[in-house]
């Protein structure tokens, strides 16, 4: 469920992953390999929030990164 803080609207990570297509594991593995930054927003417990402009880039990249697999593996198989 979204969190709403002086009127704008963060998604916890497990939210956000759900809504950009991968798991958890992945985004933090991702976080870890530096493949994405970690978002810079955290509740008073230290979870994660997602703003819309992050949820925006977390979507874009995996759709980056699943554009890249796809060109690899058209390339493997031609």
């Amino acid at each position: 469920m979204p969190v709403r803080i002086n009127g704008q609207t963060y998604y916890r990570t497990a939210e956000a992953c759900r809504m950009a297509g991968i798991s958890k594991n992945t985004f933090l593995r991702w976080i870890r390999e530096g493949t994405f930054a970690d978002v810079e927003l955290r509740d008073r417990r230290g979870w994660r929030l997602f703003s819309n402009d992050a949820l925006d880039g977390l979507k874009a990249e995996v759709h980056k990164i699943h554009r890249n697999h796809i060109a690899q593996h058209q390339t493997i198989f031609r």
